[in-house]
């Protein structure tokens, strides 16, 4: 399947991208496909090249992700970052002359499939699942947790990406050939390839302001974070401090307490300061990228959230003292630094799952789809041409048998979850895949949050008191699913420019072993115990992992019973249900024109599952970028994200080789 790269100017003119734009192929049934806009099966596509520089760049952005995952819990995609770059990478080569032709524009949509399989899906169980096992498993004796061995953690990734991209086989015809589900992402990313080569000289503006950015980013991780400076005492410490206490002339509410009752000095209780809160300014700018992303009305919120932690709950919750089974007095917040982890997670995490299982529920229509879809358009009489360039069927059960048995044979040796339960996850994994696929073929939206907690509400009855089982086989569901909507994604990029689908899932396929390999290094070297999850006493996480706090906090649920929690968790669990399911109808149903008025589920419930200081920090980012956007909207349109994936590409890269330097070298 792999092919010859073009040799010559002539052979890169002839794989020329399609004189159809991207929109106009969006709209062609299957037998105009066919006839207009599908390229051959000569066009180059799947070279060596494109697979090597996908590699390349897909192992050095799975760290970006892996960095991100771990600060805020989401996952960004990387195909149009990896476009970018790539392009420009090849160009500079052409240019110097290391190379004959530039990669044609098929082969640049191979390579950011592979870059996307190994950047993208393959981060997702390692900042969710696996992180809250290592959280979970934190003891008072033993706060650094225990890890899993790596070759545990590189199979179980491995094989949950395998499984999803396999799942991906049987709906990609009927999703994108067929329904022509919308799939913005890979839209997306397939005018972004055709604006690459109509202009060159806008793609070589792009990637100057990505690598400029980048190099501003590369350098905070070692001012920040670098234990490289020594005192006079012999003691380690870096050249700036992570957190600036700009805030800390605004009032704030609460005593610092200990055991129940108020921290005395000179006779009177310690009043608290808003950096007590976690208000205060981080020196690191990765979340002012995030935010520049993400956009304002999902930071307002979570900033607003912040707000009424820090100044509603939070005090409250150092004020209610309560007489835990084992007889020690505390409070629902022993500290205002940690009431995001204390009493905000379990505020913040019922709204996520309750905005997710209900936005899911609400989605009937697309649920039906799903189903009807898969089982009600089956083809027949389908050429020899149709059957030599889909994806065929017995990859689909070659590949899920396989890494479908692995994952259960995996989670039954290392995890605790008999076999028969094991093979049920991967069986239910299947049918929420086709759920979530469709999901981001409508709305772009990928609801792999709400899939996870199907999974552990689902295991939390069938094995109670199993917080492991409950985690990992939630992982499977999630890790899954995202990458089979990730798959469709870039098949819908290279439907909409003429490629062959089998050679693109061939090279989508390829970067799962470098991903697996970049995210096992990556969080390893990044979280080298889970006090880095948990912090330590009053010092707060270097990673707040707020996925993988909202997925600890349901397996705590089943684990211990809700009756074994501090009263006022409780109140706030229930609380929080009732939020998200409040604002997830209000969503839903309330008049268009209020409904950019209404709370941002997600954002509000991240908010008080985040330090504070990574909330301003997000909403400063998504400040800026609408002040851009009102200033110079053209400039804004066209550099905001690759700005903002430059920073995040320089943080996350250079900040796992100083957690490396640390944790092996300035020991």
């Amino acid at each position: 399947m792999f092919q010859r790269a073009p040799a010559t100017e002539a052979e890169f003119e002839a794989a020329r991208p399609l004189a159809i734009p991207p929109e106009e192929v969006a709209e062609m049934d299957e037998a105009t496909w066919y006839e207009r806009a599908f390229r051959g099966d000569d066009a180059p596509q799947l070279t060596l090249r494109a697979v090597g520089m996908g590699s390349v760049l897909g192992f050095a952005l799975a760290f970006t992700n892996v960095y991100i995952g771990l600060k805020t819990g989401w996952h960004l995609g990387v195909a149009i970052t990896a476009c970018i770059l790539s392009y420009v990478i090849w160009t500079a080569m052409h240019t110097a002359g290391l190379v004959r032709t530039q990669m044609t524009i098929l082969e640049n949509n191979c390579m950011q499939s592979t870059a996307s399989a190994a950047g993208y899906s393959t981060g997702g169980t390692v900042v969710s699942a696996i992180s809250a096992l290592l959280m979970l498993s934190a003891t008072v004796d033993n706060p650094a947790g225990e890890h899993l061995s790596w070759p545990v953690l590189a199979s179980w990734t491995f094989f949950t990406a395998v499984l999803g991209v396999c799942l991906a086989i049987p709906m990609k015809r009927n999703m994108i050939n067929r329904e022509r589900l919308k799939f913005p992402s890979g839209l997306a990313a397939a005018t972004t390839l055709q604006s690459l080569y109509a202009s060159g000289e806008e793609a070589a503006k792009k990637g100057k302001v990505l690598l400029a950015t980048a190099g501003l980013g590369a350098v905070f991780p070692v001012l920040v974070d670098l234990n490289a400076k020594v005192g006079t005492d012999g003691a380690r410490s870096t050249f700036l401090p992570g957190l600036l206490n700009v805030f800390d002339f605004l009032p704030a509410f609460g005593r610092k307490m200990k055991d129940g009752q108020p921290i005395l000095e000179n006779g009177a209780p310690i009043a608290v300061k808003p950096s007590d809160w976690n208000l205060a300014w981080e020196v690191n700018p990765v979340m002012v990228a995030a935010g520049a992303i993400v956009g304002l009305r999902m930071t307002t919120w979570m900033f607003i959230g912040a707000i009424v932690l820090a100044y509603g709950i939070g005090p409250s919750g150092l004020e209610a003292i309560w007489t835990a089974p084992n007889g020690r007095v505390l409070g629902a917040v022993t500290a205002p630094a940690k009431a995001w982890r204390e009493l905000g997670l379990w505020f913040g995490a019922p709204i996520l799952v309750a905005s997710g299982l209900l936005s899911f529920g609400l989605q009937y229509k697309t649920i039906l789809r799903a189903f009807s879809g898969l089982f009600g358009s089956a083809a027949s009489g389908d050429s020899d041409r149709v059957a030599s360039v889909e994806v065929p069927t017995s990859w689909f059960v070659g590949g899920a048998t396989v890494s479908g048995a692995a994952i259960a044979a995996i989670a039954w040796m290392e995890f605790g979850v008999p076999p028969h339960y094991g093979v049920l996850a991967v069986f239910l994994t299947f049918f929420l895949a086709l759920v979530a696929c469709r999901a981001t073929g409508e709305s772009d939206i990928t609801p792999t949050g709400a899939m996870g907690k199907i999974m552990q509400l689902t295991y939390g009855v069938l094995i109670p008191q199993n917080a492991t089982a409950n985690l990992m086989t939630a992982g499977i569901t999630s890790s899954s699913a995202s990458c089979s909507a990730d798959l469709l994604n870039d098949l819908k990029s290279g439907y909409l420019l003429g490629a062959h689908p089998r050679r693109q899932f061939l090279a989508q396929a390829s970067g799962i072993l470098t991903g697996t390999i970049a995210t096992t290094i990556g969080f390893y070297a990044l979280v080298p115990d889970a006090t880095v999850l948990n912090g330590v006493g009053d010092v707060a996480p270097q990673f707040s992992a707020p996925a993988a706090q909202s997925w600890r906090a349901v397996a705590e649920v089943f684990r211990d019973g809700i009756g074994n929690m501090h009263p006022l968790h409780q109140r706030a669990i229930l609380a929080g249900l009732l939020v998200g399911a409040v604002i997830t109808l209000l969503e839903t149903f309330a008049p268009k024109p209020w409904r950019r008025w209404i709370p941002s589920a997600t954002g509000f419930g991240l908010g008080f599952i985040l330090p504070a200081y990574n909330t301003v920090s997000m909403f400063a980012g998504a400040v800026l970028a609408l002040a851009w956007q009102r200033t110079d909207a053209k400039m804004a349109d066209a550099y905001t994200v690759p700005a903002a994936s430059g920073i995040i590409a320089g943080v996350s890269i250079v900040g796992v080789i100083v957690a490396m330097i640390n944790n092996l070298v300035l020991v």
